[in-house]
């Protein structure tokens, strides 16, 4: 009798080429990357300066609807300084999902903020925004403009939505509210370039939001980050304190506030220019994965593959199966199996609630977290 594992994995293998190893997503280089970099090195314009830096700044900017875009060195810097421009200062409560990469509460942190975890909906794996109303009505109230935590005491300033594996949070409800308790909104859209909500960008609706190009991600600068904003104040803002705060001047160094060295360098931003060319054709390639990995999962019962929400077209960064509740005590074995025949799998981040540095973090109820963390496995993704 075919085991659990034996039929996932010969859906994998149905899908993707077998090979020795396979790993979750790994990055293609079949543009221009070469010849911009070479272009770069001739120039010697390696280091923050230069005119890839500019260009990839402009290019993410038109592509992704924002008036501004802002390269940094990675997408965790992204995300601080975009909590930082937004107004989050220390002893504010930020709300974030307990099911997301560590950096999204690491980020508050370096804010000297304080993360306020809230649940997710498993249709989106995001942040539930109705779920999340309903807390605010019992636990906040309104102060000279300022969404106020009855509890603590402290302000509640912002929220974070992270676009969880590229899929959308449903952002409407969300944004009602955001108006309706006065708390900005700061989206982590380090998985989700390429990822649109009722045709629009994620990354392009609250006061700024995050992107990351780390190595696995659906375009890659080998590290970096970009922050997103329609606001060229805060954008001009950005630019400068990730810039070490240095003011202007064609040869004195003055700076006039603590800032970040946290510029891509231009090195960097020549391969993310060459990839965010080919950015159509990945995201292609992600959903005709998607098509077949559908089609392979269809027959087992123990298991579904997570698809896009009706209101979103993802990008299908990570691609993704749950267990059925019933089932959910066989993820280690599962992943067991997957990894020791080569073919790389992982569980779902441990939920940040869960780790010692943020335990005693206040949260809403988490029931939804704590049940989606036994039964979520991200399978290979790439092309």
């Amino acid at each position: 009798m075919i085991t659990l594992e034996q039929k996932i994995e010969n859906a994998i293998r149905s899908v993707i080429p077998n090979q020795e190893f396979t790993p979750l997503s790994e990055p293609s280089f079949k543009g221009k990357e070469w010849s911009y970099v070479k272009d770069c090195l001739d120039s010697t314009f390696v280091s923050s300066v230069g005119k890839y830096v500019e260009q990839f700044e402009e290019n993410l900017a038109e592509y992704t609807g924002v008036k501004r875009a802002i390269a940094v060195v990675n997408g965790t810097a992204a995300l601080h300084i975009a909590l930082k421009i937004a107004g989050v200062v220390e002893n504010d409560e930020v709300l974030i999902p307990s099911l997301t990469f560590v950096a999204t509460a690491n980020a508050v942190s370096y804010c000297n903020a304080i993360a306020h975890f809230v649940d997710c909906d498993e249709q989106t794996l995001g942040i539930d925004p109705f779920k999340l109303t309903e807390y605010l009505n019992e636990i906040a109230l309104l102060k000279n403009g300022h969404c106020i935590n009855k509890n603590t005491g402290r302000r509640i300033k912002a929220v974070v939505p992270m676009h969880t594996f590229g899929h959308s949070v449903n952002m409407d409800p969300l944004l009602e509210v955001c108006k309706l308790y006065k708390i900005e909104l700061v989206e982590d859209a380090a998985e989700s370039l390429g990822t649109r909500y009722k045709g629009r960008h994620t990354g392009s609706f609250g006061k700024a939001a995050a992107l990351s190009f780390n190595g696995n991600k659906i375009i890659t600068t080998g590290g970096g980050g970009a922050i997103l904003t329609n606001d060229d104040k805060l954008a001009d803002y950005a630019k400068h304190i990730t810039t070490t705060a240095k003011v202007p001047h064609s040869w004195e160094y003055t700076h006039d506030e603590i800032g970040y060295n946290y510029r891509l360098p231009n090195i960097n931003a020549a391969i993310g220019c060459a990839q965010l060319e080919q950015l159509p054709i990945f995201l292609e390639k992600r959903r005709h994965i998607t098509e077949k990995y559908l089609a392979a999962f269809r027959k087992i019962e123990e298991v579904r593959l997570f698809v896009e929400p009706s209101f979103s077209k993802s990008n299908y960064w990570l691609q993704t199966i749950l267990l059925e509740s019933s089932f959910e005590n066989k993820r280690d074995d599962l992943l067991s199996h997957l990894n020791n025949t080569g073919l790389m799998a992982r569980p779902v981040w441990k939920a940040l609630h869960q780790l010692e540095m943020y335990k005693d973090c206040p949260r809403m109820d988490l029931s939804v977290v704590e049940k989606l963390g036994s039964r979520i496995i991200n399978i290979p993704s790439s092309f």
